[in-house]
């Protein structure tokens, strides 16, 4: 490596990255750099001969996490490191070792819960509904990843799913879908930690095995460790200590998932000689974004204060609307305007908090000739239309280039149907020509000198990593899939009393988990944030979010939605 991996961190960063012996556990707010920090303290450790890369393992929750985790120390010179989720990991073991152990293949993972469990609901003469089912496979991972049995489950839950399923009916067809996976020899997505965790427990040669390759254990986004993700954990820990974490309590937003922030909060506790290190310097976000941010999560267990060096920016909107259609069309016309004034579609995300929001939102912008993608579709590299242009570009590759690298990649996609001017917005073809498009960003923003093959290879490499480009569109997500990602301005909608927190949310651990979504909205933002909600949706009257007033008049600015209302009695 050119320099130390140490250079360009700040103290608190360079202070967790310089930490190489656990346990250390890492507090790292929004936008506070902890992926940079986990990477370069990896790449720290084998520039100084404390680590050897193939010693060591770094876990995460998501591939995509996992494939950025692994390009990172790539581009550090950093090669061998086991970097995966949970899940990979354990399979990895599962399939390195079942076969020493039970001189077979490791049992095939099913694919469709529901489906394996409507055919155990038949075998019991159950006529249940696909809606009933998918709430049992609910249910089976919701008990799996807390590590509980059948019967402490139905205790738990002494009136099943309600008149859809007794309690007795619903344990009886847990042991139904289970007895099949057995018989099938298969385990399900939660068995795959189950069985790992099992394994290791029983097996103290594969324990050892484990512990002899595995000497050095990175733990991201820990605030979303489950306790079978724990116990797993604890397992390829053995009695050694070399453990870093690295989490932040406010972004907890998974407990539906079995999700448990007690395990970071209280990790100094457990082990009374940890070390503990605060990234509390953002730098995403500006100051004004991050006031309504720490107002928001202020006094919340585990809440770090986040700062900024940035110049203020724009304060926060917060508008009104007489209905959630107004509302859409508001927020378009809002969008239309920072077009107009110069930023780019793909550095503007309108986040909310469930699907059935993005209809109204996706045609107010479509009626505004504004292209718009809707995170969590298929991802990028699986698209038809990459593929296609990847294979196309592969066989292309063969032959001697009569022309420039560019030039042969937009002969390429011309071929393929990737036209000059993109079609009017709203459509497939315009999702097809975005996709296409995006494939010839790639190619010119690629290094001088690099062919047709290393062009292909490095495309290939992108798929496999998830590291998908950018779509010079509009984003439309979720407030649970826009965690981890960043946008210069965000549009926080549907801050209504029965959205956000959406109504089903009635406890205090619930309406907490809700706060944490919306703190995760409002630090996706870097320059501007603008937040609405509406007084109705169809009959119903709604109030504006609580989470309104914890954040406070002091740090938002009333929006204008008069411009808005003008426009849509125009059309």
């Amino acid at each position: 490596m050119s320099s130390s991996p140490l250079a360009d961190l700040d103290e608190q960063q360079r202070e967790a990255a310089s930490s190489l012996r656990g346990p250390l556990c890492v507090l790292a707010g929004a936008g506070t750099g902890k992926t940079r920090v986990i990477t370069h303290r990896i790449a720290h450790g084998v520039d100084t001969g404390a680590y050897s890369p193939s010693r060591v393992m770094a876990v995460t929750f998501t591939a995509k996490a996992a494939g950025e985790m692994r390009g990172r120390l790539r581009a550090l010179g950093v090669q061998g490191v086991a970097a995966r989720t949970f899940h990979a990991t354990a399979l990895a073991q599962l399939n390195f070792f079942w076969p020493q152990l039970a001189r077979d293949t490791a049992p095939s993972i099913i694919d469709n819960k529901v489906r394996v469990l409507g055919q155990a609901a038949d075998s019991l003469s159950l006529r249940l509904d696909g809606t009933t089912l998918r709430d049992v496979a609910s249910r089976i991972e919701w008990r799996k990843v807390a590590m509980r049995t059948i019967d402490q489950d139905a205790a738990a839950h002494p009136d099943g799913l309600g008149p859809k399923l007794s309690a007795d009916r619903l344990a009886e067809l847990q042991r139904r879908y289970e007895k099949l996976k057995d018989e099938r020899r298969q385990l399900d997505f939660e068995d795959v930690l189950l069985a790992c965790a099992g394994m290791l427990e029983s097996e103290p040669r594969v324990a050892a095995a484990v512990h002899e390759q595995y000497r050095h254990l990175t733990v991201d986004e820990f605030q979303d460790v489950s306790p079978v993700q724990y116990r797993l954990l604890e397992l390829w820990l053995g009695d050694r200590r070399d453990v870093c974490v690295v989490g932040d309590a406010s972004q907890t937003i998974y407990s539906f998932a079995g999700a448990d922030p007690r395990y970071l909060l209280e990790f100094v506790d457990r082990y009374e000689d940890a070390r503990l290190v605060r990234l509390e310097r953002n730098y995403r976000s500006d100051p004004s974004v991050l006031a309504v941010a720490n107002a928001l999560m202020r006094g919340r267990p585990g809440a770090l204060a986040l700062r900024s060096d940035r110049t203020a920016g724009p304060t926060p909107t917060l508008t009104g609307y007489p209905d959630d259609a107004a509302e859409a069309d508001g927020v378009a016309s809002a969008i239309a305007g920072q077009i107009a004034a110069g930023v780019e579609p793909h550095d503007i995300a309108v986040l909310y908090r469930a699907n059935a929001q993005s209809a109204s939102l996706l045609a107010a912008l479509a009626s505004r000739g504004i292209p718009a993608t809707v995170l969590g579709g298929k991802r990028f590299f699986d698209l038809p239309e990459v593929r296609q242009a990847v294979l196309a570009l592969r066989g292309a590759s063969v032959a001697p280039l009569e022309t420039t690298f560019l030039a042969a990649v937009r002969d390429v996609l011309r071929s393929l149907g990737l036209t000059e001017d993109p079609p009017p917005a709203g459509g497939a073809l315009r999702d097809a020509w975005e996709a296409r498009a995006a494939v010839l960003r790639l190619a010119e923003q690629a290094e001088e000198g690099t062919t047709l093959r290393a062009f292909t290879d490095e495309l290939m490499a992108r798929g496999r990593d998830q590291h998908e480009p950018t779509m010079r569109t509009v984003t439309l997500a979720t407030l649970h899939a826009a965690k981890g990602l960043e946008w210069n301005h965000v549009h926080l909608v549907g801050l209504s009393e029965g959205l956000l927190p959406i109504s089903y949310a009635t406890g205090f651990e619930e309406i907490d988990e809700e706060r944490r979504l919306a703190y995760v909205g409002i630090t996706r933002a870097a320059h501007s944030l603008s937040l609405s909600w509406s007084e109705r949706s169809g009959t119903r009257q709604r109030q504006p979010s609580r989470f309104l007033q914890e954040i406070g008049t002091g740090t938002l600015r009333a929006g204008d939605a008069r411009a808005t209302s003008a426009g849509r009695a125009r059309r």
